[in-house]
């Protein structure tokens, strides 16, 4: 039995995904024969709650100098990070000279507001690629993994932090008690901690499955946020759940007793038990929703195939590797994927080895169906395809619920 990465507890998985690869390891077709592949299984942790992979592939395979993600290509994320950004200036640097440090500041969609306020930043990034798109753009990055020992090192150079910020990173971290332990030192007595992830209770409760792959460590409730926090003397203040990448939980975290634990995480923390976030039998039940899901997409791009309909991927996300793996989807059911990620085009998705094209071969000859792998930003991307369903082009949807819309 695998134990638990936060409490040392032996857990049992709850499912297995099959073999996966690396979820954004878009390849070209040289690189097929020498794909890393591992067994991509999930388990709950009966004593703290948390939600993990059991096997963690290196942390370098995922983030390197070829990562293929850019949060300042979506219009909806530049939105919503100058909005985390003014909640943290408004609210948390209050002293005279603030201090914020950004954690997986990827290429500096939110930092870039603190430097433009004049505000001392630092943003740890370990992808080398995409930490140097910040660095250009005048953003103080350092391209490390951040543990205990960095946070020593940025005490020792800037000072304490008024505010630490994280924006879809803890979750990928599998050694979360130095990330504690670092933060524990690095925040100033009445600093605080925010940083926002998926949430489980949205994956549960929408069958998002997708959100499970290589870089998601773990799968964030508040009930098992507070245990391994708790663990280093810090606690959960506030919570506020957000609808980016599917349904996420922002969590404020400070030194334990240092501010009020807010009505919103006591009322969070309810919901939790009623939704049966601290119960086995909640994944269990899960795993009976997933198989039915993916059943019924197979029949349905199987039915079009039969067919004779073109069905194109819409968005080469890392999360489409999940559902093509897992469902079995390759280039015989979904012609091509359409991105405008100019690094991953002309490229392959991983495992399934469907061909990553340009955004042209996608408007220049509709498909008939599009699979929205990129379900999380519908409503953005449904706005920009009015022309694709004025053609008659129907889309696939997989979450919360398969259908053809």
């Amino acid at each position: 039995m695998p134990q638990c990465l936060i409490c040392q507890t032996d857990y049992e998985p709850f499912i297995s995904f099959g073999k996966m690869p690396i979820a954004n390891g878009f390849l070209t077709e040289k690189e097929f024969e020498k794909e890393y592949f591992f067994e991509l299984k999930t388990g709950f942790c009966p004593k703290c709650k948390m939600v993990q992979l059991v096997e963690q592939p290196d942390r370098e395979m995922m983030f390197h100098e070829n990562y293929a993600f850019f949060s300042s290509t979506s219009a909806r994320q530049v939105i919503h990070f100058k909005e985390f950004a003014d909640l943290i200036a408004e609210n948390y640097l209050n002293s005279d000279d603030p201090f914020v440090v950004e954690l997986g500041s990827n290429d500096g969609i939110m930092l870039q507001h603190f430097k433009g306020a004049g505000l001392r930043h630092l943003g740890v990034e370990p992808s080398a690629n995409v930490a140097a798109v910040a660095i250009e753009k005048g953003i103080a990055t350092i391209s490390e993994f951040f543990d205990e020992e960095l946070a020593k090192k940025i005490i020792a150079e800037h000072g304490q932090a008024d505010a630490v910020l994280a924006a879809n990173v803890m979750c990928h971290i599998p050694y979360l008690h130095s990330v504690a332990a670092g933060i524990k030192l690095l925040l100033k007595p009445d600093g605080v901690l925010m940083f926002e992830d998926p949430y489980l209770g949205d994956i549960v409760e929408k069958t998002s499955y997708d959100q499970i792959y290589d870089e998601h460590a773990f799968y964030f409730s508040v009930a098992s946020v507070s245990y391994l926090f708790e663990e280093h003397g810090l606690e959960v203040v506030d919570v506020m759940p957000q609808n980016v990448h599917g349904g996420s939980m922002r969590y404020v975290i400070a030194h334990k007793g240092a501010k009020d634990i807010s009505a919103a995480a006591i009322a969070q923390r309810k919901k939790e038990e009623e939704l049966g976030l601290h119960l086995p039998e909640t994944f269990e039940r899960l795993r009976r929703n997933i198989e039915t899901s993916r059943d019924k997409l197979v029949e349905i791009l199987a039915g079009l195939k039969k067919e004779g309909k073109r069905v194109v991927g819409y968005a080469a996300t890392s999360k489409s590797t999940t559902v093509t793996n897992y469902c079995g989807i390759g280039p015989e059911l979904v012609e091509f994927i359409s991105d405008t990620t100019p690094i991953k085009q002309g490229k392959y998705s991983p495992g399934a080895h469907i061909p990553v094209k340009v955004y042209e071969e996608f408007c220049g000859n509709y498909p008939e169906y599009a699979l929205l792998f990129g379900w999380n930003h519908a409503a953005e991307i449904m706005a920009k395809e009015q022309k694709f369903m004025e053609s008659g082009g129907k889309w696939i949807i997989y979450v919360p619920e398969v259908k053809i819309c």
